[in-house]
């Protein structure tokens, strides 16, 4: 995958950035850390500059993410209630428990979004729950806009600073980006069990 990651970067320069960065926010599996330092390390022999590669894949995050709110937005309460009232039995689910839920994210919503924007995976994923939640879409622009900011102008720096050795970001993410992985699925297994607890 880095191979052909790099050869689109190397032939489309930054619009190859642009579609690879909103790619990356819809299918959360395409590394960014590899679109970025690399891009980064390209500022080093390219016309390209570190401003406007942070710049336009800043871009791209953006629409990715916007593209997923959408989503979420055609997935809303009321379509949730209606998914319930048919499957609610076999998913041991009620209407009271879609209501929690979006009264949490309506609560904490705001700050998940953007610190989310700077973990691995959940990063695209977040962009979901906030359309479903009917986030205020000014607000969603502006943290997710931050969180990418950081996140991307972190890891081009990196590319540029550390040039060759860019592949050493690359290892030290996947190390973060299974620790997360593990948390996820202990958080999953917990909220699983609580929930399971709490029926009975």
């Amino acid at each position: 995958m880095e191979e052909w990651i790099n050869s689109i970067m190397n032939e489309f320069g930054y619009l190859g950035v642009f579609l690879l960065i909103a790619l990356e926010n819809i299918f959360p599996p395409i590394p960014s850390e590899v679109i970025l330092t690399f891009a980064g390390y390209m500022t080093l022999s390219t016309e390209m500059t570190v401003a406007n590669v942070i710049f336009v894949s800043t871009a791209g995050s953006v629409t990715g993410a916007v593209i997923l709110y959408g989503i979420g937005l055609l997935l809303d309460v009321e379509r949730l209630e209606k998914i319930i009232d048919r499957w609610g039995k076999v998913l041991r689910l009620t209407k009271k428990d879609i209501h929690k839920a979006d009264a949490w994210f309506d609560k904490y919503g705001p700050w998940t979004v953007f610190f989310c924007r700077l973990i691995p995976l959940i990063r695209s994923l977040i962009s979901i729950p906030a359309g479903m939640s009917n986030m205020k879409f000014w607000l969603f622009l502006i943290l997710t806009t931050a969180g990418t900011l950081i996140w991307n102008t972190l890891l081009v720096n990196a590319g540029a600073i550390l040039g060759e050795n860019r592949h050493k970001i690359v290892e030290y993410m996947d190390i973060f980006s299974n620790v997360v992985y593990v948390l996820i699925v202990l958080a999953f297994i917990y909220f699983v069990v609580k929930f399971i607890k709490s029926r009975r």
